[in-house]
């Protein structure tokens, strides 16, 4: 992560991978090093933006990688969506509401909700 966009300035609070000791820390609680092919993960889903300045969204793209290439259980269930427009946090209106509307698609399906239903 200290390589891409800010993640530089991250070191002073989650440390440095390239150091022999805080690597050895970092890699036992990182989601994607820790990825485990035999569990059932629940479904999940990723979001990012293609335009966000903090957070690159390969780490995103990685991830959902990751548990679709390693965790064939979890395949089906694993979702990634990256915005093109806005950035970090900074939605526009319009933005926010679609974002709102696939977490509740996400949600309703995963809860067995008749999305669908309720739309119309």
């Amino acid at each position: 992560y200290t390589q891409l966009l800010a993640g530089a300035s991250w070191i002073g609070e989650y440390g440095d991978p390239s150091n022999a000791s805080d690597w050895a820390f970092l890699q036992k609680y990182s989601p994607y090093h820790n990825v485990d092919a035999d569990a059932e993960y629940p479904a999940v889903l990723f979001k990012t933006s293609s335009a966000d300045d903090r957070v690159h969204p390969g780490h995103a793209r990685k991830m959902t990688a990751k548990l679709l290439a390693e965790n064939p259980v979890s395949a089906n269930d694993t979702w990634l969506y990256e915005a093109t427009e806005g950035g970090h946090a900074s939605p526009t209106l319009r933005q926010y509401a679609f974002g709102v509307a696939l977490k509740y698609r996400f949600f309703g399906r995963y809860l067995g909700l008749d999305v669908e239903a309720t739309a119309s």
